[in-house]
């Protein structure tokens, strides 16, 4: 597909995401249900954009809800039962922006967005003048933020005398996650809490550089002693969350999946409790819900919830749902949720401390290497090592759906997929002797790659 990737449209605004792709697009959703919420992050591009997609579904037949700005979650939240557009580029500069679309609060699936892009690319006409819809406003976040509560008060211990910073990072988790928070007790102070699409105070992606300031903050304050239990830093969306330690240190992404996995296990009373995750992501996960007596399965990066539907199709009972920095609490709801994320972690650290929930979480070394390959190798490269990886580690179980995943009798992995973007092949490894891992299966990878240049 050309217009959708892993997380919906996404792109310049003045370059790709144009009023003019987003009318066009509004009018090829509206041809899919009678009733859409829209909605739009903080980005200054976001009006113009909304305005075109409401034009575009309102040309269609759809009848229109403007729910205003939102959190992605939010809008998720109000499009249960009917369909929503959301105007986001997440964690892109403020020079993008981009287009996610929900029915019953699930993000659209491949077979969804191809019979987009076909309408799309086919120009369609408005239907009769006669039949376009009509828009009027609707209050979303009032009734979400309730539902967060509510939801996460079933989890952990109250959150009252906890102390928690939150890094909004200028975008939508100021309208969410420190009301949320104080909502259950915490003492919570906020930096970057203004909207602001020009995103002043940081990079809208929270990563343990732009987070800088956020980390200092959470590390300092202990020096008065009134210590923080733990910061939070969110993306544009607040679909991502970050997790900060008291002493300023960024818990592992895959920790807090982890952490999240195994309470979600442990909570629930079924035969087959099943955790969904991506490739990528660490045999940790795997430890900790095996422990809890559940089982984990796999799906390609950006499809939980095509992961979520399968496992549930097979019989699963999916509790839980997470890639590194994005998780769905399917008993909230089917959509990525930061504000959930931060409101759940705060309950379970009331209930233990943020110590004994990492504490039985096996951190291992971790490497990411991106090796070159020309675009029109990856194909033959990645044939060439579905064979050659698994012979040069014959003690490794081996999983080659979604590139090839190798994982040790230790718990080390590895994993190695080609780049959707970029003339790369990733090298992903986890092992206590992760250089020398990386070493051998970095000389593996690239044999093949000059065997397919060749």
């Amino acid at each position: 597909m050309e217009l959708f990737g892993t997380a919906g449209i996404r792109g310049s605004a003045t370059e790709r995401v144009t009023p003019e792709l987003a009318l066009a697009v509004g009018r090829a959703v509206g041809r899919d249900g009678a009733e859409f919420v829209v909605a739009r992050d903080g980005r200054v591009t976001g009006p113009a954009l909304a305005a075109a997609v409401e034009a575009g579904l309102l040309s269609a037949g759809a009848g229109v809800r403007r729910a205003g700005m939102l959190p992605t979650p939010a809008l998720a939240f109000a499009s249960r039962g009917r369909r929503g557009v959301m105007l986001t580029a997440s964690h892109n500069p403020p020079t993008d922006n981009g287009i996610k679309v929900f029915d019953d609060g699930v993000e659209y699936d491949r077979t969804a967005e191809r019979a987009v892009e076909e309408r799309v690319a086919g120009d369609e006409p408005p239907t009769a003048w006669d039949q376009w819809g009509d828009s009027e406003n609707e209050a979303v976040l009032s009734a979400y933020r309730s539902a967060v509560v509510d939801y996460a008060r079933g989890r952990g211990a109250p959150l009252s005398g906890l102390r928690v910073a939150v890094d909004c990072g200028n975008g939508m988790a100021g309208l969410a996650t420190p009301q949320v928070l104080r909502s259950l007790g915490a003492e919570v102070v906020t930096l970057n809490g203004n909207v602001d699409g020009h995103f002043p105070g940081r990079e809208s992606k929270p990563t343990p550089e732009s987070l800088r300031d956020l980390r200092t903050f959470v590390a300092d304050a202990g020096d008065d002693g009134d210590p923080f239990a733990f910061g939070i830093g969110h993306d544009g969306d607040a679909d991502r969350i970050v997790v900060v330690a008291p002493d300023g240190e960024v818990v592992h992404e895959d920790t807090v999946v982890a952490i999240l996995a195994e309470h979600y296990v442990r909570s629930v009373d079924a035969d087959d409790p099943v955790v969904v995750t991506t490739p990528n992501a660490s045999a940790r996960i795997d430890e900790r819900v095996r422990e809890a007596g559940g089982r984990v399965e796999r799906v390609r990066l950006g499809a939980l919830h095509e992961g979520i539907a399968a496992a549930e199709n097979a019989g699963g009972d999916v509790v839980f749902a997470a890639e590194p920095w994005k998780h769905i609490h399917t008993q909230f709801g089917g959509w990525i949720d930061g504000v959930v994320s931060a409101a759940v972690v705060g309950r379970l650290v009331a209930d233990a401390g943020l110590d004994a929930l990492r504490d039985p979480v096996t951190e291992r070394p971790y490497r990411k290497v991106s090796v070159d390959c020309p675009d029109e190798a990856k194909r033959e490269t990645m044939a060439t090592l579905e064979r050659t990886l698994p012979d040069a580690f014959p003690e490794a179980s081996v999983d080659t759906e979604y590139g090839v995943r190798l994982e040790f009798p230790d718990s080390s992995w590895l994993l190695v997929r080609p780049s959707g973007t970029e003339p790369y092949v990733r090298l992903y490894a986890e092992s206590d002797d992760v250089d020398s891992l990386v070493a051998d299966a970095g000389a593996v990878v690239e044999r093949a790659v000059e065997t397919a240049k060749n």
